[in-house]
Formats: structure tokens, sequence, C-alpha cells
């Protein structure tokens, strides 16, 4: 990721998180409209589950000048959602979800800038907990 990259994720997750709720609602359901196979993964409270995972992003957006502390937490990460079930090809399903998520969130500010950013920092994040997953087989 470039010093560009990381401003353009921040500055965009900065827009995202006053709406993180709906931004969570989204992405949910946009994620099982298309991919529906995905669904049994998730049990529970898909409200609690939505602020789960708008935490994590914003953890990881405010650590991405120093991914370094936090790539033991991403892996694990990987490793539980490897027990859940979830496989590599998953992950595509989610950035395509994200993506399209973010572009609704964001409007006219999702710029193809903006967007590669978002495609750089999924994919080295993504990449980690593939990693993770991994140590489980």
């Amino acid at each position: 990721m470039t010093p560009e990259q990381i401003t353009h994720v921040k500055s965009s997750w900065s827009k995202v998180e006053p709406i993180a709720d709906q931004a969570a609602a989204l992405f949910y359901g946009r994620l099982f409209e298309v991919y529906p196979e995905v669904k049994p993964y998730f049990k529970g409270d898909m409200e609690a589950q939505g602020k789960k995972l708008m935490s994590m992003i914003g953890t990881a957006v405010g650590s991405l000048d120093n991914l370094e502390p936090l790539l033991p937490v991403i892996r694990e990460s990987g490793k539980r959602h490897a027990e859940y079930g979830v496989q590599a090809v998953d992950y595509d399903k989610v950035a395509d979800a994200l993506l399209w998520t973010l572009g609704e969130g964001l409007g006219d500010a999702f710029t193809d800038e903006v967007k590669e950013a978002w495609v750089v920092t999924y994919t080295a994040l993504a990449g980690v907990m593939k990693e993770g997953a991994e140590e489980t087989a």
C-alpha cells in the first residue's frame, strides 16, 4: 500500500463510520442476495455481527500506517473463519460485497483511486487471513 492509498482508505472510511450500521446492513444484504451460499456461515444476531464487522474494519483502517502489530490478530481471524467453513473463494465474495457497499455509501466520492486503494487494502488483509486459514489445514 502506498501512503496515498492509505490516505484514500482512511479518508473514505471516515465518511462510512457515521453510517456504519446502515453500511453493515447494506453489506450483508448484498452478500446474501448475490451469494446465498455463504449465509450458513452466519449464525445469531446479524446486527451484532454487523457491529463486529464495522469495528474490525475500523481497527484495520486505523492501523494501516503500522499493520505489523495487528497481523497476528488478522491471522487468527483467518483460522477462526476456516473453522466456520469459509473457503478461499469466499473472500472474493466478501470483497465484491464490500466494494459494492462502499460505492453505495460513498457515492461520487468512491472514485477509481479510492476503489483501487480499497482493493489493495482488502487483498492484503484477506491474504493474511488466508495464511491463517492454511495453518489450520
